[in-house]
């Protein structure tokens, strides 16, 4: 059960930009305020209709409070930033190096070349995706944006594994996300123009962004993380551009792409490399 829910936050992060297109005239770091603001409130929710107390002190140790932190605001600060110095498909690709980092950084010694393998056989898919028929051109004058790309990367791989590991409550991603709503605020002071006069439409997709993609999806991948099968969550997450892409030809607002199939094929191939098991592993041990 606990992997379904790293799924689901898959899925959600495949949904981001379909929902992202009802909130694009918000600034990005006042949209990540908002979002993450819900997120918290997604905490105080789940305590009121299970009657626990809304504000119990949250048991994050220094450690965790650093790593969330820099995990779930470091990644989109970088993200936001990389996107002011290089185009958006090379970003998004380099970006998406997180969940080949990841599979590598959960495999054991006995794993970890089948971890690779998917891992690459997973990214050559999604390039399918993210560069489709536009063609990619690497530029030096855009290598500042490369390195805050990398930079996410890290962050988000590193976040991750990291989470697979710590023993907090996944009540403390509400606290998390309360912190970094109001560091997203600060950042919308100093480098943003406000901007409040939202539609219906605009609440619409903030509200939705909040709940799902960013927001209640961190808590789905913390369970996910802790309790399922970290290497197959690790292989799944490259279903998110994919997903994206079928998410916005379904709407209409993309065209449907034979790469769609050709990404699916390269992904589902390294999900079933990463996570095969060797002979040895299956074989059962006897006593002599």
């Amino acid at each position: 059960m606990a992997t379904l829910y790293g799924v689901i936050a898959v899925i959600l992060w495949g949904l981001l930009a379909l929902l992202g297109t009802m909130t694009t005239k918000i600034p990005a770091f006042q949209l990540l305020s908002l979002c993450f603001s819900l997120s918290a409130f997604i905490m105080l929710a789940k305590r009121f209709i299970t009657g626990q107390r809304l504000f119990s002190k949250p048991q994050l140790t220094t450690p965790q409070w650093l790593i969330g932190i820099a995990g779930l605001f470091g990644f989109h600060f970088c993200y936001f930033m990389a996107l002011k110095y290089a185009p958006a498909i090379e970003v998004s690709l380099i970006v998406y190096l997180w969940p080949l980092l990841l599979a590598v950084f959960v495999a054991n010694r006995q794993t970890l070349a089948r971890a690779l393998c998917g891992g690459c056989l997973g990214f050559i898919g999604i390039t399918f995706i993210i560069i489709g028929d536009a063609g990619l051109s690497l530029s030096q004058s855009h290598l500042n944006g490369y390195l805050m790309a990398i930079t996410c990367a890290l962050i988000w791989s590193s976040y991750s594994w990291y989470l697979s590991k710590s023993t907090n409550h996944v009540d403390d991603i509400g606290w998390l996300s309360a912190a970094v709503a109001v560091l997203s605020l600060v950042a919308h002071l100093k480098l943003e123009t406000g901007y409040w006069d939202f539609s219906v439409s605009e609440w619409l997709g903030m509200i939705l962004l909040g709940l799902g993609p960013v927001g209640g999806s961190f808590y789905l991948w913390d369970i996910g993380l802790k309790h399922g099968n970290k290497q197959l969550l690790a292989s799944l997450s490259f279903s998110a551009p994919l997903i994206s892409s079928i998410a916005l030809s379904l709407a209409g607002i993309n065209s449907w792409s034979f790469n769609i199939i050709l990404a699916l094929c390269f992904i589902l191939a390294g999900a079933l490399v990463a996570n095969m098991k060797s002979k040895q592993s299956k074989a059962i041990p006897t006593n002599a």
